[in-house]
């Protein structure tokens, strides 16, 4: 009995002084380190992170909570309110399957042609029915549906830019919910924005996440000239939100989610944006002229890399090189040369290709910019004023004819085309489907300058030529690699 009172005793002795090497060692060091992160929420505040957002402008801060820490930016419930009635959910219609088509497969509904269905997202820019989106998301359609509020509109196309991946559909509406526009621009690295649209054909979903980085280059878009100056975001897009939004914590537009970076197809942390400045630009255009209306300095450049910079004994990795001049255009007359390096524009500083593309596409043909760039490091300015594809000032329609039977749109080379190809004109050949020109053996990017001896500069005088004529047909131009060639038909 004696030997267990004794047993008790000392575990009780142990016992407190456990606690009290407890409070000494542990708990103790642990409160008075948490007045080091007394500017962050601690673990203990979790439950009022949404409490105090103060907005300023274009920007968001956080706002003090009395007690000396900092109250995180994550409520967007007022931004997801003001952005989700404006995203649309669009379908696009094209071909169909016909590769099993017997009689007993009708019978049976076994490989019956379908019409394949593919889908992405919308915004609504206008009250009237107007809705920006990808141009990869109605690519090659033939029917477009929009849903809006479980609505269902035929859409019509008013026209695409490859070389952005943005297309505007109108829809015959009225008082719709037309999105608020902010500003890329003014868009800052770390700033919280919310993806809107409807991946996995899940509609009005919204993911959060910051600005990555800006003037992302990705080498993704097609067209002739590509324009890539993305906005990266790590809010999670997926498939379906192609053409979604991106917005801010205002609710306002500041891009058009276009693509992510992906082995799988669905997102791992790098998603890209259109810039709303540019977007938006780029939908007024085709809107009001069907055609954008994209300046030209007459230059080409390329990225300053550390090899570029000690070759040429450049300070800085700002900016971009001349790397060419095309003869006759803005830079030739304003007297820029190879090898020049491009500091800013318009006071607008450049760091590199990305944002040199952007700077350019907010001007039209015919506006005059202000160019600083250094010849052999000694610093120079220049006046430029933009020209138009074709090499003129003003506000132009391309001139194009679309052929069924020919199976290919035909369309007027532009300045650039004819510089690099040293022509003074021609006809080139795109959108080759199954028809006359494809049995010719001609394809996409082939340039007709003469047809029976007669100059190839009306797409439209061309094409009905060749609808109705029959004999002996000769064709001259050059391939899409530059080379020439010269071939003869007998058409009946």
């Amino acid at each position: 009995m004696q030997k267990h009172f004794i047993t008790g005793v000392i575990a009780l002795i142990g016992g407190m002084a456990g606690a009290w090497l407890y409070l000494t060692v542990v708990e103790l060091p642990i409160q008075a380190s948490s007045s080091v992160f007394s500017d962050h929420p601690s673990w203990n505040q979790q439950t009022n992170w949404m409490d105090g957002i103060r907005e300023s402008g274009s920007e968001t801060t956080a706002s003090s909570n009395g007690s000396g820490t900092m109250d995180l930016p994550v409520s967007f419930v007022e931004a997801s309110r003001k952005s989700t009635n404006s995203v649309v959910f669009i379908k696009n219609f094209s071909g169909t399957d016909t590769r099993r088509y017997s009689i007993f497969d009708y019978f049976f509904g076994q490989g019956v042609p379908q019409q394949r269905v593919s889908t992405g997202s919308g915004v609504i820019l206008s009250k009237d029915g107007y809705i920006i989106t990808n141009n990869h998301v109605i690519d090659r359609a033939e029917t477009i549906e929009v849903v809006h509020q479980k609505r269902t509109y035929q859409a019509s196309l008013i026209g695409a830019d490859a070389n952005t991946d943005i297309a505007v559909l109108k829809i015959e509406a009225e008082n719709l919910p037309a999105i608020q526009i902010g500003s890329s621009r003014e868009l800052q690295i770390g700033e919280w924005v919310i993806a809107v649209g409807n991946p996995f054909n899940l509609t009005s979903t919204v993911t959060a996440g910051i600005v990555s980085a800006k003037e992302r280059q990705i080498n993704i878009m097609g067209g002739e000239f590509p324009l890539e100056s993305f906005i990266q975001t790590d809010a999670p897009i997926n498939p379906g939100n192609s053409g979604g939004a991106l917005v801010d914590v205002e609710g306002k537009l500041v891009g058009i989610n276009t693509a992510i970076l992906s082995r799988t197809g669905s997102y791992t942390g790098y998603g890209f944006a259109v810039p709303v400045d540019i977007a938006t630009k780029i939908a007024n255009d085709l809107i009001k002229y069907g055609e954008v209306q994209k300046a030209i300095p007459g230059l080409e450049v390329v990225e300053i890399t550390p090899e570029l910079a000690e070759e040429m004994n450049l300070k800085s990795l700002d900016g971009v090189i001349v790397s060419h001049v095309v003869r006759s255009g803005a830079a030739e007359k304003a007297g820029l040369q190879r090898n020049d390096v491009i500091r800013s524009i318009n006071g607008i500083n450049i760091t590199g290709k990305g944002s040199f593309e952007e700077v350019l596409s907010y001007f039209y043909p015919g506006d005059e910019i202000r160019m600083s760039y250094l010849r052999e490091n000694n610093s120079r300015n220049a006046n430029l004023t933009l020209q138009n594809l074709l090499g003129g000032t003003g506000v132009i329609k391309r001139e194009f004819y679309t052929s069924t039977l020919l199976g290919a749109k035909l369309e007027t080379i532009n300045a650039l085309e004819r510089d690099r190809l040293n022509i003074d004109f021609g006809i080139k050949i795109s959108g080759m489907t199954r028809g006359y020109l494809r049995d010719l053996g001609l394809g996409n990017g082939f340039v007709i300058t003469q047809y029976n001896g007669e100059p190839a500069k009306d797409p439209k005088a061309f094409g009905k030529f060749l609808e109705e004529f029959s004999g002996r047909l000769r064709l001259e131009g050059l391939a899409p690699n530059g080379q020439p060639f010269m071939q003869s038909y007998n058409i009946r």
